[in-house]
């Protein structure tokens, strides 16, 4: 992989990082503990029984959005430190390079496609 690829890989993951950490702070408030945990928020819409269904009904989809998104950034978090580290692009299985446009394409990507195609047939 070139410096500038690399380059390339790196802004994406920041930039996704970014999109990430705005999309949470739209359902959900920072650990002032943990920087890579959020709790969702609970929104209260008033005291009528419906209200009350569609408060948890909301908190349980953002509760689950909350997750998804949270393991994103994890996984981007992870990139961006292979990044620092230098052993960025090498699959954790194999140790073989991961393919640039697989990539350029998936940059958290941590397995090649071999042992991905390999773990998914288990």
């Amino acid at each position: 992989m070139t410096k500038q690829e690399l380059q390339t890989i790196k802004e994406k993951l920041l930039q996704q990082k970014q999109n990430l950490e705005e999309e949470l702070s739209k359902i959900a408030t920072k650990n002032p503990k943990n920087e890579n945990d959020y709790n969702a928020n609970f929104e209260e819409y008033g005291a009528d029984p419906t209200d009350s269904t569609e408060e948890v009904v909301k908190y349980s989809l953002n509760l689950t959005l909350e997750k998804t998104l949270e393991k994103e950034l994890e996984d981007v978090g992870k990139s961006l430190k292979r990044i620092d580290e230098g052993n960025y692009g090498n699959c954790k299985y194999c140790k073989a390079p991961i393919n640039v446009k697989r990539l350029m394409a998936r940059p958290t990507s941590s397995a090649c496609i071999t042992c991905k195609t390999k773990l998914k047939s288990l």
